[in-house]
């Protein structure tokens, strides 16, 4: 059975691992960073980055590989003060996008998520499994993004690609 999906391995991103009190965080970043997510689970965007709000006082901001050199000299991660923690974690997940009219039956043999939309908004954003690895998942237009560890890349395409068979 084929199914009507595009799947698509992405390019790197700019990563940061937050954690502290958000306005700790806020004002530690000024306006280098998008509003703080209300809600557990969310993520808001400003100018393409995204604030996913993963835990509690725990946030991963992404952005475009371009902006990442221009993220540290403003984040400055290395002299944050001790109440935060700012890190670089670019190079540790690898994202994944599936799109198009059946990228929720992918989903649905990838991951153990309720990813209907009256539960899995357009703005929600969980740890949880694709393919029993430990993955991001984020919905996105047209389908859902996820992230897994880097080393576990190649293998996810091909079950991606096994998947849609």
């Amino acid at each position: 059975m084929g199914y009507d999906v595009n799947l698509e391995r992405l390019e790197i991103s700019a990563l940061f691992d937050l954690k502290g009190q958000p306005g700790a965080l806020a004002e530690w970043a000024g306006d280098h960073l998008p509003p703080f997510p209300k809600r557990p689970n969310s993520l808001t965007e400003k100018n393409g980055n995204t604030l996913a709000y993963i835990g509690r006082d725990h946030w991963i901001l992404r952005a475009d590989i371009e902006q990442e050199e221009a993220l540290i000299a403003a984040l400055k991660p290395e002299s944050a003060p001790p109440d935060i923690s700012i890190v670089r974690i670019s190079d540790t997940l690898t994202f994944f996008q599936v799109t198009g009219p059946d990228a929720d039956q992918i989903m649905a043999i990838a991951c153990p998520l309720d990813l209907h939309p009256s539960v899995f908004s357009k703005d929600a954003v969980t740890y949880s499994e694709v393919f029993s690895l430990k993955a991001l998942v984020q919905r996105i237009d047209g389908g859902f993004e996820f992230a897994v560890e880097q080393s576990f890349g190649n293998m996810v395409d091909d079950y991606l690609d096994r998947a849609i068979m």
